[in-house]
């Protein structure tokens, strides 16, 4: 018999590329570099999204936001994540908290922080004390040491309502 609770895991990475503004956790980062993807390639949203949707039983980004759909092209990860909090109630389910971490060698990302903690839990409709949001770097190893790209990690947990 299940618990209750169900936890999901979610990973995305994309490359830093010229021309675009750097978006992670809903905010513009002032950087030379912006993630290149078919949205505005915010993989900390990317991440949780999968998360949630995983632990919810309710597939990947995906399944639900494809990107050969050109309706999906250049949209804020923002409305990824309150469309994603909605499959999880539609699913049954309501979000415990949600954790990121965030894999950059650079722009320093700490004065962000809070401000993309505010993003996602109004997306969310969670409390700011249930979103999770941090860095770390690689120390100068592999391509996200050399700065070619930026990754995240998220976990989240849902509890099955009523």
């Amino acid at each position: 018999m299940s618990s209750g609770f169900r936890v999901g895991s979610g990973f995305d990475a994309h490359r830093l590329v010229p021309g675009r503004p750097l978006r992670l956790g809903g905010v513009t980062i002032p950087y030379e570099r912006g993630l290149e993807g078919h949205s505005d390639g915010d993989c900390a949203i990317h991440a949780i999204c999968d998360a949630l949707l995983g632990a919810a039983g309710a597939g990947d980004m995906g399944a639900h936001f494809p990107s050969r759909e050109a309706r999906w092209k250049g949209v804020e990860s923002r409305l990824f994540l309150e469309e994603t909090a909605r499959v999880v109630a539609d699913n049954g389910f309501g979000i415990e908290n949600v954790d990121a971490t965030i894999v950059a060698q650079a722009p320093p990302l700490g004065p962000y922080f809070d401000e993309m903690r505010r993003v996602v839990s109004d997306a969310l409709r969670v409390a700011l004390a249930d979103v999770s949001i941090k860095a770390k770097s690689t120390d100068g190893l592999g391509a996200l040491g050399r700065s070619e790209g930026i990754a995240a990690f998220a976990t989240a947990l849902v509890y099955r309502k009523g």
